[in-house]
């Protein structure tokens, strides 16, 4: 429940701090005297964008904290550790805003949050209905939401709304395809097939591209390659004072010289060694020269290779592996624009499928919705007697309808507040005082059913009075026998049936506004409810009423 709520330099607020109970929370007062700000500050914290013009004149920034006691934390917890907060330790989950000039800081649990995080824990913890939150009541939509959350149809619902989420990814690709201009479609086919063409022709190769760098160097130098090979084997083998013969020479004294010293025949060998490898070189060398193939022809194969290795690297990749990979990518994508008609049977087959499993969900949703229609219309009818339709009568009717995205189900809420009267639908009822009991009714069913812990009423008792507004008190009192209820109201008989009864009063001092809160005991609850009766100047027979009221209402 909401245990605290602190809010300093908002509006007329200077600093109050006001204290909540548990059960029905009533909050009075005159008009203008501020309630609505305390349900504003609320609105704040529970992620309502806010403005400087929030702050109390002369005042720099305003601030607004809450402090919630939790006895399940369960979703409270799921939501913080999502976001990589620790859980609620002891139930405990505090909140603070605080609004400046330039901008707003927003923490949970002394931890800094973002805005959404706030309408997320505020969507767990809080259901806030305002004066004219009882309009939803006659959007279909959330009727139909308010008709599955009274029957609990969650799991037939998550399993239509993933068929009907495959339907619309299938829908959506079909739809892709067709909106495609078909002289577009023929030009991006004609510029892929040329691409790909062009390259697929050149047959290139990773391999082939440095091969023919090479040797197009190679022949374009080949007068300067055999006159340095030729003079490389003229030092080695043919010139005079060549390598060779000294070789030979140095060969012919150590066969000498080993029958001298036998540790010569070492020397001999690497001598007879060094002259096999210089026969080799030689004859690499002028096999290499040989195979030079400086015919123009050939000279004119290698400058046409080339210039198509070059010219498809600029034009389509710094690499030859980026050449051949987009060529790939193309290749795919030119298959694929091909082959739409065949792809688009295969979806259109596909979607069929998939209907027939939405159509099969689906159904299975509506059976349970108007399984829970009808105990829906009862439950509602009996609060609505409660509150002071004895005759009246609700119901909810359900129409089938092409899938969408909440089922294949319409609703409408009909009602006939009085004995004689036809059915009606519910947004055709003029008075906002019967829509609000219907809210109220509606909303004391689906109590039993709701998760969240705070419910916060303001002024949900407008256009009532006299003894329905006795109804609608007592029926408050009853739904916060299962959620803390705070309500904000003018109405005496439903200030009556609360257990915790704060006044709120306007002041001023020192040519300033002020706006207090005070909570009420047995003492100061009947002079509220006196002024609430009859105006500031009570008398003793309404304080005598007022009595009245609080020992009735016990």
């Amino acid at each position: 429940m909401l245990r605290n709520l602190n809010i300093k330099n908002l509006a007329l607020v200077d600093d109050v701090k006001v204290g909540f109970n548990g059960g029905l929370n009533v909050i009075t007062g005159e008009t203008g005297a501020g309630k609505s700000l305390l349900i504003g500050a609320l609105r704040l914290l529970l992620g309502e964008r806010a403005d400087k013009s929030m702050i109390r004149t002369g005042e720099t920034s305003c601030s607004v904290y809450a402090e919630f006691g939790l006895e399940d934390t369960a979703r409270v917890d799921a939501i913080l550790l999502d976001i990589g907060l620790e859980p609620c330790a002891g139930g405990l989950l505090i909140m603070r805003r605080v609004i400046t000039d330039a901008s707003s800081k927003t923490m949970v649990n002394d931890e800094p949050v973002t805005l959404q995080v706030l309408k997320r824990l505020g969507n767990v913890l809080v259901d806030m209905h305002g004066p004219y939150d009882h309009q939803s009541l006659l959007d279909t939509g959330n009727q139909l939401e308010i008709l599955d959350a009274f029957g609990q149809v969650g799991d037939a619902k998550e399993a239509y709304r993933a068929e009907y989420a495959m339907l619309r990814e299938i829908q959506k690709q079909i739809d892709a395809l067709n909106s495609v201009d078909e002289e577009d479609l023929d030009r991006q086919i004609e510029f892929l097939a040329y691409r790909v063409a062009e390259i697929e022709a050149a047959k290139l190769s990773v391999d082939e591209d440095g091969q023919v760098e090479e040797e197009h160097s190679i022949i374009a130098n080949s007068q300067q390659v055999i006159e340095l090979a030729s003079g490389a084997v003229n030092a080695l083998t043919e010139g005079e004072g060549c390598a060779f013969d000294a070789l030979a020479a140095a060969q012919r004294n150590l066969n000498q010289l080993v029958k001298l010293m036998p540790e010569a025949q070492e020397w001999h060998d690497e001598v007879e060694n060094a002259v096999a490898q210089v026969q080799e070189i030689v004859r690499s060398i002028e096999s290499s020269a040989a195979g030079i193939d400086a015919s123009p022809e050939r000279m004119q194969w290698l400058d046409d290779r080339l210039t198509t290795y070059q010219t498809l690297k600029r034009k389509y990749g710094a690499t030859v592996e980026e050449v051949l990979r987009n060529c790939e990518t193309w290749q795919q994508q030119l298959e694929e624009l091909r082959g739409r008609d065949k792809k688009r049977s295969e979806l259109q087959t596909e979607l069929d499928v998939v209907f027939k499993s939405v159509e099969k969900t689906g159904l299975a949703l509506r059976q349970q919705r108007e399984n829970v229609a009808d105990h829906l219309s009862g439950c509602i009818t009996r609060e609505l007697v409660d509150i002071g339709f004895e005759h009246g009568f609700f119901d909810a009717q359900l129409r089938p309808c092409d899938p969408g995205p909440s089922g294949m189900d319409e609703i409408e809420f009909g009602f006939a507040p009085n004995a004689g009267e036809n059915m009606r639908p519910l947004r055709m009822i003029a008075s906002s005082g019967e829509i609000s009991r219907v809210m109220l009714a509606t909303k004391a069913v689906l109590a039993r059913h709701d998760h969240i812990p705070v419910l916060i009423f303001d002024e949900i008792d407008a256009n009532v009075g006299g003894e329905i507004g006795g109804a609608v008190g007592r029926k408050l009192a009853q739904v916060a026998e299962c959620h803390q209820l705070i309500c904000i109201t003018h109405l005496p008989q439903v200030a009556a049936c609360g257990s915790t009864h704060l006044a709120v009063e306007k002041s001023v001092q020192d040519g300033r506004t002020f706006t207090e809160v005070r909570l009420l005991d047995n003492e100061s609850r009947p002079d509220e409810l006196a002024r609430m009766l009859g105006g500031k100047d009570s008398t003793n027979v309404t304080l005598q009423h007022a009595r009245e009221m609080l020992s009735q209402s016990l």
